[in-house]
């Protein structure tokens, strides 16, 4: 089914995915055997739920934007960003109902998917599997209540800073998963629209927080950022 080097790429793949980093080799071999590559082509939108609800799929490539929509107003609010060692859909996983969010490829995203029935069966053989779905899905939860809070509690400001602050990667301290979105998709991800997002971001440049390139954002100083991310800002549009 699978050539020598795609079954080197897809294992090692699999292998450092959150859910399946304590199978052994063999068992991510058979696991691979059951599974199908997927290529979702960048900008494509999946607003179909009946493949995503009946396939667990394990992300190889890619950043996909998993979102809902208003359908009256056009709306929109990006749940999560998922990347390489993510997994979806674990909701439809655990209870077998149709989960209600649309799916957006960002970049060409590569996945490797196989029937959710299947996948149910892999989890009740392998414990590993379910005990690294409890943090899995925490993490997701922790997201969502600290997505609530802000857009609750936080100004639009700080929402920002601490998006930017949250996806810097801690060895690098270079920006990442956002550096080259858009402002409008920026905007999706902390509850706002473009044009407010655009004023922010040209007041960081302006503060020397951040560098604004073509399609590209940068930190300039990582501790104004942190000054900007841990203000106590009232709500505010």
């Amino acid at each position: 089914m699978w050539s020598e080097k795609k079954r080197v790429r897809f294992t090692e793949a699999l292998k450092s995915n959150k859910l399946l980093k304590d199978l052994d080799d063999k068992e991510l071999n058979a696991l691979l055997n059951e599974l199908e590559k997927v290529v979702w082509p960048k900008s494509t939108c999946n607003i179909y739920r009946e493949r995503t609800s009946n396939h667990f799929h394990f992300v190889i490539s890619g950043r996909l934007k998993v979102y809902q929509i208003d359908q009256d107003s056009g709306r929109e609010f990006t749940f999560f960003l998922l990347k390489k060692n993510d997994a979806f859909d674990t909701l439809c996983l655990l209870d077998g109902s149709e989960h209600n969010v649309y799916y957006e490829a960002l970049d060409k995203v590569v996945l490797l998917s196989l029937p959710m029935e299947k996948m149910k069966n892999w989890v009740r053989a392998h414990p590993h599997i379910n005990k690294n779905l409890l943090p899995y899905l925490s993490h997701q939860m922790r997201t969502l209540e600290e997505y609530a809070s802000n857009i609750t509690l936080i100004d639009i400001s700080t929402r920002l800073a601490r998006l930017i602050l949250s996806n810097i990667n801690s060895e690098s301290r270079e920006l990442e998963l956002i550096n080259d979105l858009s402002d409008e998709e920026l905007a999706h991800l902390i509850g706002s629209t473009r044009a407010v997002v655009n004023r922010h971001l040209q007041q960081f440049k302006n503060d020397g927080i951040i560098y604004l390139g073509r399609k590209k954002l940068e930190i300039k100083d990582l501790n104004l950022l942190l000054d900007k991310a841990n203000r106590n800002g009232a709500s505010a549009p």
